[in-house]
């Protein structure tokens, strides 16, 4: 059983409940089998350090956490009614970020309710539900990457990637975990990129999001496991994209090198910006 959780985020999908109002639960008992904890009082100072993460993000707590009677096995097919806590997906994440990060587990835990809440965060996004067309989804997703990715380099800068030279090759390991081992260079052949065009103007939203995640977890990471050094900043981006790629395969996506390349989003952003133009007066 460790194999399969420890391998397969997935596990973190089949224990997912819906409730009678069509809402998405996890039970804080089956959650806490599956990051390991042998008994549920140990996980219950988890759930704590959670709720208090969740009201320090300005966050109604009973929102997130509500206390229920959860049906656990005891064994011989039996199951019996247990004190429990109701966690949405939110309350997950939180959990995932505050419990043992020594556990293989719990970092897969991390970056999967990582990447699904980033998922649910932009899908429930104003102004994202608002755009009509794809185009203007991909020029939506192309500003939010070009915003974290100055934020994941200043992450990076504080962990030791200060030449550009050094950037540049942390960047490419994001890439090589993202895109199961091709960095730049190879990404730019598979989908005939010229050497000139730039690789994230040339995704549909779908891999921009992929990228998107990994730019905004890395950035946690780094942040959150204190990285000192380029090697150890390079291996955090690195291992980032492999998860945030493993995820994807777990979930049933297509791998982001087999996405379509598409016209460079610069276009659309010069369509937008005629159209925000004042017309010209005709006088003149």
């Amino acid at each position: 059983m460790k194999n399969e959780i420890t391998t397969n985020n997935i596990i973190f999908e089949q224990i997912k409940e819906i409730d009678k109002d069509g809402n998405e639960y996890w039970g804080a008992r089956k959650l806490s089998k599956i990051l390991e904890y042998s008994e549920f009082r140990h996980f219950l100072p988890v759930i704590e350090r959670a709720k208090e993460a969740c009201k320090n993000s300005n966050q109604e707590t009973d929102n997130h956490f509500e206390d229920y009677l959860e049906m656990v096995a005891i064994g011989s097919g039996a199951k019996r009614e247990m004190e429990s806590v109701k966690l949405s997906r939110f309350a997950c994440y939180l959990i995932v970020q505050n419990a043992d990060p020594s556990k293989e587990v719990v970092a897969q835990g991390q970056t999967y309710f990582a990447i699904q809440t980033r998922m649910r965060e932009i899908q429930q996004m104003e102004g994202y539900n608002r755009l009509p067309t794809e185009d203007e989804k991909r020029l939506f997703l192309r500003n939010e990457l070009k915003k974290h990715n100055l934020q994941l380099a200043e992450a990076a800068k504080k962990a030791g990637v200060i030449q550009p030279v050094d950037y540049a090759i942390f960047q490419n390991h994001g890439y090589m975990g993202l895109y199961g081992g091709l960095g730049a260079k190879e990404i730019h052949a598979k989908k005939g990129l010229k050497k000139s065009q730039q690789i994230l103007d040339h995704m549909g939203s779908t891999e921009l999001a992929a990228n998107l995640f990994r730019a905004t977890q890395a950035e946690d990471k780094l942040i959150r496991d204190k990285v000192k050094g380029k090697s150890n900043a390079n291996k955090t981006h690195l291992e980032v994209g492999k998860k945030v790629r493993q995820t994807i395969k777990d979930l049933g996506g297509t791998m982001p090198e087999n996405l379509p390349v598409e016209d460079s989003v610069k276009k659309i952003e010069n369509i937008e910006k005629k159209k925000l133009a004042p017309p010209k007066n005709k006088n003149n």
